[in-house]
């Protein structure tokens, strides 16, 4: 579907829905607008909250292809821009041999079929494309630099081939965890949305629709324990994977209501950090039993 055939919020909204992937108002009007107008989504929220889903379900409702860019201490413009294949390169130049020309057998060695495209570059000569930058907290400045530049442009330049510029502009979503502040230039460049964690019937809804053959009581007894922990104050709250694997877990050992026993025994699907375990069970267990 074209992004030109969503009129309104509600129409991306509708779209997103059918795909799996069940928006509030804030969430279906930042894609709305990023959508129509053309510009990057900065999403940002605590781990889990669906802001890479987002991006996936907002290639799926455009017809475009997803290309993800992961982040991380030290990446650099090669790693996510473009890069020489110099394995094939020492090749070609082995199987030139000494009659070669020197200079075109040089110039030869920067032909595109040595480029290794990366995915900025992949997104720019693949339309339509959503560009998935996630946990850009992770990278530092310089290539925040960098990014700032590309997204400006929607083009990249390669000295030995020239300029290459996106036919149609990708749709660009780039995601933070909030590890570090991103700084305010490249957050200019974008819209800005906040993903919260769901409320408790619309997180209800989504993990009913990731596992319909749960029983209702244990997918609202779920949902319910998991808002009390993200009020805990805990090392690492749990997001919506987090209450999907734990409903998952139970399900699979046949409760249909959450009690003590189960919920210790299945805790590690939802609570990741051994201080936050040992916490959880100390102090929290017997409230997330009795007050579902």
């Amino acid at each position: 579907m074209q992004p030109s055939s969503f009129p309104d919020p509600t129409a991306v909204a509708d779209a997103l829905d059918r795909a799996g992937y069940l928006p509030d108002t804030g969430i279906a009007t930042a894609a709305f607008l990023a959508i129509r107008m053309g510009r990057p989504l900065f999403l940002e929220g605590d781990p889990g909250v669906g802001k890479t889903a987002l991006a996936q379900a907002l290639a799926d409702i455009t017809g475009a292809r997803l290309v993800r860019l992961q982040c991380y201490e030290g990446i650099d413009a090669s790693q996510a821009l473009y890069d020489w294949d110099f394995p094939r390169q020492i090749l070609h130049l082995r199987a030139a041999g000494d009659a070669a020309d020197t200079a075109s057998l040089e110039a030869s060695l920067y032909d595109r079929r040595f480029l290794v495209p990366r995915p900025i570059l992949q997104a720019l000569e693949n339309s339509p494309s959503v560009l998935l930058i996630d946990e850009i907290d992770r990278a530092d400045d310089e290539f925040e630099a960098f990014l700032l530049e590309v997204l400006a442009d929607n083009a990249v330049t390669i000295p030995e081939l020239g300029t290459i510029r996106a036919e149609t502009p990708p749709i660009v979503v780039l995601t933070s965890n909030r590890t570090r502040e991103v700084h305010d230039a490249l957050k200019r460049r974008c819209l800005y949305h906040w993903i919260a964690h769901p409320d408790f019937a619309r997180e209800v809804e989504i993990v009913r629709r990731r596992i319909p053959d749960v029983a209702e009581q244990l997918t609202r007894d779920v949902a319910a324990a998991v808002a009390r922990l993200r009020e805990a104050d805990l090392l690492k709250p749990p997001g919506i994977a987090e209450t999907i694997d734990w409903t998952q877990a139970l399900h699979v050992l046949g409760a249909t209501s959450l009690d003590a026993a189960r919920a210790a025994a299945t805790l590690g699907a939802a609570v990741k950090y051994h201080e936050d375990q040992i916490r959880v069970r100390r102090d929290l267990l017997p409230e997330l039993v009795e007050s579902r």
